[in-house]
C-alpha cells in the first residue's frame, strides 16, 4: 500500500516502535496489537521496529526492520534499542517513500527512528505515546532539546496518569490519557497449556524492578499446600521471561517440582500459559505506568495478585488482590489464601466465578478495539493541522 489509500479507504499509518521485536516487552506488545487491530478496521498499517537476527513478522503485521538493537539501561530496566544513525536514516527514507497519512511513535525520545523523526523535516504529522513512568536520565540531561522537539508533535498521549505526569514534568505540554490495550478476543478460543496442578504465572523481565526475587522468596515461604479440589498435586510457579537476574535467581531457586523456569515464550504459548494459570503474579516494586499484565490476567480469567502501586491499582480497578510492594511475607499470605480458597477476593463472598467474570468484564474496558477507535479519531483530528 505504498502511497495509496487504506484497503477500504482507511488511513495509511506508520507505527514506530523503538524496542526490538525480538525481545518481549510491553511497548512491543502494544505496537503489534494496535497494528493488527487498526488493520482489521480497514487501515493500511506498517510497523517500523528493530529486530535481532532473522525474525518472522508477527501474525498480521507488515514489518520494516529499522536496525539491530543495543541494550541500554533506562528506568531500572534494559531497553533493546537501535543506536545506528545509518539505520535510522534508511528507515526514515523508507517511511517517507510509503507516504503515510500519520506517524505514530511510541516513546518518541528513544534512540533510533523515533528521535530521527523529531529532527526531520517533510514528514507527516507525528503522534506520540508516552509509556514511561518515573525518572529519566535522558529527559534530565537533554531537557532543553527534548522540550523544543516535543513542540513538533501533533498530539501527545500517555498510557496512564502516572506516565502523563512523568512526561509533563520533563517536557511540559498537554497529554491525552488513554490506556494500554489488550487483544481480549485472542483469549476467546485459546486452549490452555496442559497442566493438572494449580499454576501461579510470572510474566516479565528478570530485573529488580519487576520483583521476581520477591516472588521467589514468597514462594519459599508458602509451606505445604495440598493438591486442592480438582487438582492432582501442589501448586507450581511458572517463571517466564529472562533478564540480568536470571542466573542468580535460578541458582538460588533451581528448577524443581514446584518451580519451572520457562525462558522467553512466544506469543501463542504466552496466551496458553495465561489461560491455564490459576493466579497471575505481578510483584513489581514500582516504575509501572500501567498494569498490562494484570489486564491480560483478568482477560484470561485468572486471579491477579499484584503489588499495590499506582499503575497497577488503576488498571485493576478493585479486581486484583493487592499487597505492599517488596514484602515477600505479605505476598506469600496472599498467594496461599487465593490458592487454598481461604482468601476470597473482592466482596468476601467466596464466589470465585463471579470474581473472574468481573475481572474479564474489567479487561474488556481496556480492549484493543476500543483503543484503536480512539486513536483513529485522534489521527483524523491532527491530520488537518500542520506540524509546528
Amino acid at each position: 500500500m505504498v502511497g495509496g489509500p487504506g484497503p477500504t479507504g482507511g488511513l495509511r499509518i506508520a507505527l514506530v516502535c523503538p524496542y526490538s521485536l525480538s525481545r518481549p516487552g510491553g511497548v512491543q506488545v502494544q505496537v503489534v496489537g494496535l497494528a493488527r487491530t487498526l488493520a482489521s478496521r480497514g487501515n493500511a498499517v506498517t510497523v517500523f521496529a528493530p529486530t535481532d537476527g532473522p525474525v518472522d513478522p508477527p501474525d498480521g503485521v507488515e514489518l520494516v526492520v529499522t536496525g539491530h538493537s543495543t541494550s541500554l539501561r533506562a528506568n531500572g530496566s534494559v531497553a533493546p534499542v537501535s543506536v545506528s544513525p545509518a539505520a535510522a536514516r534508511r528507515a526514515l527514507a523508507d517511511l517517507r517513500d510509503r507516504r503515510p497519512d500519520i506517524v505514530h511513535v511510541h516513546e518518541p525520545f528513544a534512540p533510533g527512528l523515533p528521535y530521527a523523526l523529531l529532527t526531520a523535516r517533510d514528514v507527516p504529522p507525528v503522534v506520540a505515546t508516552f509509556h514511561r513512568s518515573g525518572g529519566s536520565v535522558l529527559y534530565t540531561l537533554l531537557r532543553p532539546v527534548t522540550r523544543r522537539l516535543a513542540n513538533r508533535l501533533a498530539a501527545r498521549i500517555a498510557v496512564s496518569e502516572a506516565a502523563a505526569a512523568t512526561a509533563r514534568r520533563a517536557l511540559g505540554g498537554r497529554y491525552d490519557v488513554l490506556f494500554n490495550g489488550v487483544e481480549v478476543d485472542r483469549f476467546a478460543d485459546v486452549d490452555p497449556w496442559p497442566t493438572a496442578r494449580p499454576i501461579v504465572l510470572f510474566l516479565g523481565r528478570h530485573e529488580d524492578r519487576k520483583g521476581l526475587g520477591v516472588l521467589l522468596e514468597a514462594w519459599d515461604r508458602l509451606g505445604v499446600i495440598g493438591p486442592g479440589e480438582g487438582f492432582d498435586g501442589p501448586p507450581v510457579l511458572w517463571v517466564a521471561g529472562d533478564g540480568p537476574q536470571t542466573a542468580g535467581l535460578r541458582s538460588r531457586h533451581p528448577e524443581s517440582e514446584t518451580v519451572r523456569w520457562l525462558g522467553v515464550v512466544e506469543e501463542a504459548e504466552k496466551l496458553q500459559r495465561l489461560a491455564a494459570a490459576t493466579v497471575v503474579a505481578a510483584p513489581s516494586l514500582g516504575g509501572e505506568s500501567f498494569g498490562l499484565v494484570l489486564v491480560e490476567g483478568m482477560a484470561a480469567r485468572a486471579v491477579v495478585v499484584a503489588s499495590d502501586i499506582d499503575g497497577y491499582r488503576d488498571a485493576a480497578g478493585g479486581r486484583a488482590v493487592l499487597v505492599p510492594p517488596g514484602d515477600p511475607s505479605a505476598l506469600a499470605v496472599a498467594l496461599t489464601g487465593v490458592l487454598t480458597g481461604d482468601l476470597a477476593p473482592g466482596d468476601g463472598s467466596g464466589d470465585r466465578a463471579a470474581w473472574l467474570d468481573a475481572g474479564a468484564e474489567r479487561a474488556e474496558r481496556w480492549s484493543m478495539g476500543t483503543l484503536a477507535e480512539r486513536y483513529e479519531d485522534l489521527y483524523r483530528r491532527v491530520m488537518v493541522r500542520p506540524v509546528p
